[in-house]
């Protein structure tokens, strides 16, 4: 496995005394050197695959992968660059066996009218939201384009299912990463021709799809204490089932998804007829713990489903895009699973 500098590269792990006892077989050395890079390699997995259960997956698989592959580490690079090379490869690995994550809106058009009856679809491989506590704001290196919260924005990451995995990959590592395309050639085994090929076809799908301003840039413009005022008057608006106050929080062009429901709703009035109809009247009752996921602003849902239930149970995490102060987006990903990694309880009183 080839080495290479990283230009956001840290100092030579070789410096670290750590790194010969591992060499020797102390685990718990690997452990450290590995802890301060853990979370940002799994964010990594996560912009490869679309989900934190795979990139869970993914993280273990590369991380046993160094284990036994760290006698041929000769330090002439970072660790951190040396990591990310077994990353990435392990993530491709699992990319030729996996269809891409997909949201509602990959599948089809928008529904004008609530769709009571929708039931989820278990055959599409779901995007699914991202625990961002701890992940750095910044750019990971000088020569990064995105920063590390921009890159795991929901539509950054939707953007990416719409790549093959050598582009996915180069697009990654030479702009959220600040990778040399020599740097990213060994990282693929491919020659330095093919990851510019990559990196062009790549960049152009991205410039379709990933809106701007970004969230982080949008989040910036909007004072914190507004944002949360706005994340309150959202969870206030469904647990009061008041659907005056939820629409005044929306743009005209608001969307609204739940995965794994097929079915979305784009526009005022299709949103307004849904949220009516289901969330609003038609579910139970609400309560809502505010969380970011994704770098955004969002809500872990909690349902009760009558008044003689004695709690609140998981449903969903609410991931809210802004556009300046209003919601333009409202995804829903419906499912217990997604609240373990968020730390959140299972159920509320």
């Amino acid at each position: 496995m080839s080495e290479f500098s990283g230009r956001s590269a840290q100092s030579p792990a070789a410096e670290d005394p750590d790194l010969a006892r591992a060499r020797q077989g102390d685990g718990a050395a690997f452990t450290r050197l590995l802890a301060p890079l853990r979370r940002e390699l799994h964010a990594h997995c996560y912009r490869m695959l679309g989900s934190t259960h795979d990139a869970d997956d993914a993280l273990q698989d590369g991380m046993l992968r160094a284990w036994r592959g760290l006698a041929r580490f000769e330090g002439r690079s970072s660790l951190r660059s040396w990591l990310y090379t077994v990353v990435t490869r392990t993530c491709l690995d699992a990319l030729e066996t996996r269809d891409k994550r997909a949201l509602p809106v990959d599948l089809g058009p928008s529904s004008d009218r609530a769709v009571v009856s929708d039931a989820p679809l278990t055959d599409v491989a779901w995007l699914g939201p991202y625990a961002d506590a701890g992940l750095a704001g910044g750019p990971a290196g000088p020569d990064a384009r995105y920063e590390q919260r921009e890159a795991v924005e929901l539509a950054f990451v939707a953007a990416l299912q719409h790549l093959p995995g050598n582009q996915r990959a180069a697009l990654l590592l030479f702009e959220v990463l600040g990778f040399t395309p020599a740097e990213i050639a060994a990282t693929m085994n491919t020659s330095v021709a093919s990851v510019h090929s990559a990196l062009q076809r790549a960049r152009a799908i991205a410039a379709r799809r990933i809106p701007s301003p970004t969230q982080q840039q949008t989040l910036r413009k909007i004072d914190d204490a507004r944002v949360r005022e706005i994340v309150a008057d959202y969870s206030s608006a469904l647990e009061r089932g008041d659907a005056d106050a939820l629409v005044a929080l929306l743009t005209e062009d608001v969307t609204w998804s739940m995965p794994p429901l097929p079915s979305w709703y784009h526009g005022l009035a299709a949103v307004t007829d849904f949220a009516v109809r289901v969330p609003l009247t038609g579910c139970g009752f609400w309560q809502h713990v505010p969380i970011s996921a994704n770098g955004q602003p969002a809500v872990a849902a909690y349902l009760r489903r009558d008044e003689a239930a004695p709690t609140y149970d998981r449903w969903a995490i609410n991931v809210l895009t802004l556009r300046e102060e209003r919601i333009v987006e409202i995804t829903s990903f419906i499912g217990s699973e997604h609240f373990e990694p968020f730390g959140l309880p299972v159920s509320l009183t």
